[in-house]
């Protein structure tokens, strides 16, 4: 493990990502790294295994090469992020690259290869396949097991069973106290209720409110923190800075060589500021708004009714215009964006801990039975929903805030037959230039 952190390059880039992208342009403190956050993770997944292979009464048949393997999986399950982490992948990735099916799990397979090839390691193909896989085990179309055997292995770091996994472990209270929000979540209560039956991690009965908390917990970062009003319009101009400078500074293109990959990270904004070239003039334009705090501005947002969110359509700057009526001004879909914010507890609109999700429980150490738990039997101070979908405009020119505003509350009526937006946006900030 040593030699990964002294040696590899490819690895150590991660100090130049920051774990939450540009959120401490909104909270100052959230200055930490996936270098960080990796570190964290690493440990955690020594300690769950560590964990499970002293459970009193338990043989399952974990050896050196198991703790290896999943210790490096932490340590390394993070290693294919793109600059400014999810914004990079999620928001920029596809403007540029139709139909792109590209995720940073997949990314991080390859570096993974990359770095073993580069620095010539010398690691049992058998541990660096199932590293690999363990990295990726959270995704939908996950490749299978190369073993059907310790199963329970790939449920530590990416958990794609059931979401309960050390990575959100680590990265909930890493973010939480740097952000100053006093979020208090007792992951130490889950590593040490936790056994294995049939395969599967399981936790005790007694901890289903704790497994709750998990989820609530991230959906409250999620609203709180990742997708901030403030932080969405940052990340948004971000977005059109990279879209604007990808042509010239081939950016996108890097993520078919991890030779060249390694070396893209947050510090691309620097590099489009100190460019010489004059194609990059509207990137530095957007750069500069966001160091004078002039911001894409939030005109306002909404939450779709919960019985509208089965059949919901995205929302594009095109629906927007068409609310619009005419009042002198006139707004054009390059002039808007509208940022559709989906947050939810892992399973969309699905219960987390349903036996849809996998989530398992166990009564005790003496018997081998293991259930789900449903909500009522837990708690009728439980949510009834587990989705938000959250519809936010933004005005790109400040003299057509106020134009904006008019045509996003006109949709919403011309969508719901009323407006459904919390608050009114002040009178006074529709005058402000």
């Amino acid at each position: 493990m040593r030699l990964i952190l002294r040696q590899f390059s490819s690895f150590c880039r991660l100090r130049d990502l920051k774990q939450l992208g540009v959120t401490h342009m909104v909270y100052p403190g959230a200055v930490h790294s996936r270098f960080e956050h990796s570190l964290g993770v690493y440990w955690l997944a020594g300690a769950a295994i560590n964990m499970i292979k002293n459970l009193p009464g338990e043989d399952l048949g974990i050896d050196h090469f198991d703790i290896q393997t999943v210790k490096l999986a932490g340590l390394l399950h993070d290693v294919g992020h793109g600059p400014f982490s999810h914004v990079f992948e999620r928001e920029f990735l596809p403007r540029v690259l139709n139909g792109c099916q590209w995720s940073h799990e997949e990314m991080s397979r390859k570096m993974i290869e990359h770095i073993a090839d580069e620095h010539y390691i010398e690691i049992e193909r058998e541990m660096l396949n199932k590293v690999e896989e363990m990295v990726v085990a959270s995704k939908e179309n996950a490749p299978s097991k190369s073993s059907k055997e310790k199963l329970f292995l790939y449920d530590i770091v990416a958990n794609g069973r059931n979401g309960i996994d050390v990575d959100k472990f680590d990265y909930m209270v890493r973010d939480s106290r740097a952000c100053r929000l006093g979020y208090e979540f007792q992951f130490p209560r889950l590593l040490e209720n936790m056994r294995v039956i049939d395969d599967e991690i399981c936790y005790r009965a007694k901890e289903c409110l704790t497994v709750h908390k998990l989820f609530y917990m991230r959906a409250d970062l999620h609203r709180t923190v990742y997708t901030h009003a403030k932080v969405k319009a940052i990340e948004l101009m971000i977005v059109d800075a990279l879209t604007k400078a990808n042509d010239e500074l081939q950016i996108a293109p890097s993520i078919q060589d991890p030779a060249t990959y390694w070396k893209l990270d947050d510090t691309i904004i620097k590099t489009i500021e100190t460019h010489p070239s004059p194609k990059l003039k509207e990137s530095k334009d957007l750069i500069q708004r966001i160091r004078r705090r002039e911001l894409y501005q939030f005109c306002n947002e909404f939450s779709v009714p919960k019985e509208k969110l089965e059949h919901f359509k995205t929302v594009t700057p095109q629906d927007i215009i068409c609310s619009q009526k005419s009042c002198g001004v006139t707004i054009k879909e390059e002039d808007i964006v509208v940022a559709n914010v989906k947050i939810d507890m892992t399973r969309g609109r699905n219960n987390p801990v349903d036996r849809r999700t996998r989530c398992l429980f166990s009564q005790d150490y003496e018997t081998n039975d293991k259930f789900t738990i449903e909500d009522e039997r837990i708690s009728h101070l439980l949510p009834s929903g587990h989705q938000d979908m959250i519809v936010r405009v933004y005005s790109k020119k400040p003299e057509l805030f106020a134009a904006v505003c008019e045509a996003f509350d006109n949709f919403q009526v011309k969508t719901y037959g009323k407006i459904i937006q919390v608050h009114a946006t002040p009178e006074k900030k529709k005058h402000q230039r």
